[in-house]
């Protein structure tokens, strides 16, 4: 749970309408590109933050650092080729996009904190970055738990032989009980805590060595 100070809110708030905002786009642009026409045709395809965020997903993610927003609806018969393999890929555009603007954010906060670390926009600029990165990775790894309605829910339901995958499908009503349980129960929180410092750590060990290799 995240302290509720003004320099916080500050700093989350940029964090939180990247993150959410290019999620979502991701998912629609992927639907879009594989033939469906429904992402575009509501307004998905764009990262206006105002067309993605859901004030329940925020509240959660303001609460807890995970959440989520507006689902992008999409209708699979218009994916060309396998709807099921077009869902899935759909479902995973989402994280993914999640996860390459944290390792784009940690390349930018190295470079800021080696040109700009004695500077006075540092100390405003550092917590920002900071969480633009954890924000998103925290997002990435959240929707990855393969619970309904996250996108790995979908992810795995593609990837399982078809006989399997019915009877997992088959859980998807029941899915946001489980998760809140899941949630206010804090089960999940040191999973994703653990999932979340070891993907920042590893991330900060890639952009560190390859940042030494052009700034001396």
């Amino acid at each position: 749970m995240i302290d509720f100070n003004l320099s916080t809110l500050i700093a989350f708030i940029p964090a939180l309408l990247i993150g959410l905002s290019f999620h979502e786009f991701a998912h629609a642009w992927a639907a879009d590109y594989l033939g469906d026409p429904t992402p575009r045709s509501q307004g998905r395809l764009t990262i206006n933050p105002l067309a993605h965020l859901d004030i329940f997903g925020t509240i959660m993610i303001l609460l807890y650092h995970f959440g989520w927003a507006k689902p992008v609806q999409v209708n699979p018969n218009n994916f060309r080729g396998n709807p099921l393999r077009g869902h899935m890929l759909v479902s995973l555009a989402g994280p993914a996009m999640n996860l390459i603007i944290a390792f784009f954010g940690m390349i930018i906060w190295g470079i800021c904190e080696f040109y700009m670390q004695d500077s006075l926009w540092w100390p405003n600029l550092y917590p920002v970055l900071t969480a633009i990165v954890t924000l998103n990775i925290g997002l990435g790894v959240f929707n990855l738990i393969p619970i309904p309605p996250l996108d790995g829910f979908s992810i795995l339901g593609g990837l399982l032989p078809r006989p399997l995958a019915q009877k997992f499908w088959s859980i998807e009503p029941y899915g946001i009980l489980i998760l809140m349980v899941l949630l206010f129960t804090n089960i999940l929180s040191p999973l994703l805590s653990f999932a979340v410092r070891t993907i920042f750590y590893v991330y900060q060990y890639i952009v560190s060595h390859l940042l030494a290799l052009f700034i001396r």
